[in-house]
């Protein structure tokens, strides 16, 4: 799906590459949203969204980047719209549980501990500020280079670098880290 132009396909064609995409990505481009806004039902709405500007915008793709970059651009532009809007700044946001996965094969106490450790660390990452919270998320959860996050949010290399270091000194003074 790398080397997809979407310029003069029907619109049957473009449907179906639009199904693939989000059968592809939806789950991650959900994942990132919510790595923004830190609320189920709204990272699902702005999911929706997403994928309402990708359909809109699906006819003017050249292919000049991959169709995850793309839209991973549009993603994160949206979002950042989103925390930028009246609605984002004037409405209380609330913390809800985030939801876990336990290996069959790990026993029942490591599998608690793992399970506290890890939502200690999300709960940490999603603490953060969004200028810190979002080359971490790339980073260490979508595990994208810092190329390819200073290409998908718009900010140099080592600003990207500085981001990371900062956040995981963060990170480590609150959860009590050496």
């Amino acid at each position: 799906m790398n080397e997809i132009a979407a310029e003069g396909l029907q619109t049957s064609d473009i449907d179906i590459l639009f199904d693939q995409i989000m059968t592809d990505y939806g789950q991650d481009i959900l994942q990132l949203t919510y790595s923004y806004v830190v609320n189920t039902a709204i990272a699902e709405d702005l999911t929706q969204e997403i994928f309402v500007k990708c359909y809109h915008s699906l006819p003017k793709f050249e292919g000049r980047s991959s169709v995850k970059t793309w839209l991973w651009r549009i993603a994160i532009n949206h979002c950042k719209d989103y925390l930028k809007s009246w609605h984002h700044r004037k409405v209380l946001l609330t913390y809800e549980k985030v939801p876990e996965a336990v290996s069959s094969y790990d026993t029942v106490e490591r599998a608690v501990i793992r399970s506290e450790e890890d939502k200690n660390l999300i709960k940490a990452v999603l603490e953060l500020p969004v200028k810190y919270r979002e080359p971490i998320y790339l980073h260490y959860f979508e595990e994208l280079s810092i190329k390819e996050i200073a290409m998908l949010t718009g900010i140099k290399k080592n600003t990207v670098k500085t981001r990371i270091r900062r956040a995981t000194a963060m990170l480590k003074d609150s959860l009590g880290g050496s």
